[in-house]
């Protein structure tokens, strides 16, 4: 008979990048089964939750993110910046999230920080889609005390502000914003009282020991996201990492299956390049514990798998939709 396969416990003082790599690198049906293990102890098994993201503010950001075609500073990436939507404009388009399934409404803006003047709307758009029972997320770049008071005062539920990748990584892909910005923003976020979605992006050059390392920084944050996005690099031409080879999609298994033990009570949200995987890699995907989706033809400025492809996979692998929101 098999012997049991021990559960992993981190070390005393947290997560290193070098015991998340050990992780990492483990048989992949091992890392699997102890992954899916692990997921079944914090979540419903078979469950996965619904997200609808909408570009409420497209282009024109000052920011230089090597992956981004929202970034100004490319030229070429043929996204033309828009001003801010209209909250009525907000408010319908979650209204029809909701009717196709979605449970929670992620709403973005292609900013480095949002200016005063904008929000009273951005509030306006978190109390109207709250009272439709949605669960509210919103990404907006860095923020300040008074700003995140008034967002929770709204009802934000959470707030999205990605570490990316490794701290040893990040200056290969954005150099107008430190490292120590984005975490400055998660600490306001926490002591407004709101949630952190906080995750990243592979496959844009980093080695395995650095996809462990934002693994481990995102684990040892105090609390760990209650939401964990793991986004794979879709090259756009017209940025720095057009060109970037493709990742192994084992590799994002194995990233997604590690994330889940190192943050067992986390959504972990397969978000960005799910229009580039096959059935079979989002399948381990959710086998590897990831339990939450974004729907809808399009993330921000990428394409996403329409929503009949979606089901079609549930139905064939035995998922289905969370019908209530995970607050």
């Amino acid at each position: 008979m098999d012997q049991a396969i021990p559960v992993t416990r981190p070390a005393p003082a947290g997560w290193t990048t070098t015991t998340v790599q050990a992780l990492m690198a483990r048989p992949l049906l091992d890392l699997l089964f102890e992954a899916q293990s692990t997921h079944r102890r914090h979540f419903t098994a078979n469950e996965v939750q619904l997200s609808t993201l909408l570009s409420i503010k497209t282009g024109g950001c000052p920011e230089d993110c090597g992956y981004c075609s929202q970034s100004a500073r490319h030229a070429g990436t043929g996204v033309e910046a828009t001003r801010l939507m209209a909250p009525a404009e907000v408010l319908q388009a979650a209204r029809q999230a909701k009717a196709d399934g979605a449970t929670r409404f992620c709403m973005g803006a292609a900013w480095r920080n949002p200016k005063q003047r904008d929000m009273p709307a951005l509030t306006e758009m978190v109390a109207q889609v709250r009272d439709l029972g949605l669960e509210t997320c919103m990404t907006l770049g860095m923020l300040d005390a008074d700003q995140a008071d008034a967002l929770k005062a709204a009802g934000l539920d959470y707030y999205n502000h990605n570490l990316d990748t490794a701290p040893d990584f990040y200056a290969n892909v954005v150099t107008s914003r430190r490292y120590q910005d984005r975490l400055a923003t998660l600490r306001e976020v926490r002591q407004a009282g709101m949630r952190v979605c906080c995750g990243g992006i592979i496959g844009m050059g980093e080695s395995r020991r650095q996809r462990a390392g934002l693994i481990a920084q995102l684990a040892n944050l105090d609390p760990a996201p209650e939401s964990v996005p793991i986004n794979q690099l879709v090259p756009i031409a017209g940025t720095p990492l057009a060109d970037t080879p493709a990742l192994d999609p084992l590799e994002l298994v194995r990233t997604v299956a590690t994330a889940r033990i190192c943050m067992p009570d986390s959504m972990v949200r397969l978000s960005a390049g799910r229009q580039e995987m096959d059935d079979a890699t989002q399948a381990l995907c959710f086998a590897a514990g990831a339990n939450s989706i974004f729907t809808g033809a399009r993330l921000l400025t990428t394409p996403n798998p329409q929503a009949d492809r979606d089901r079609d996979l549930f139905e064939r692998l035995g998922l289905r939709p969370m019908s209530v929101p995970a607050r």
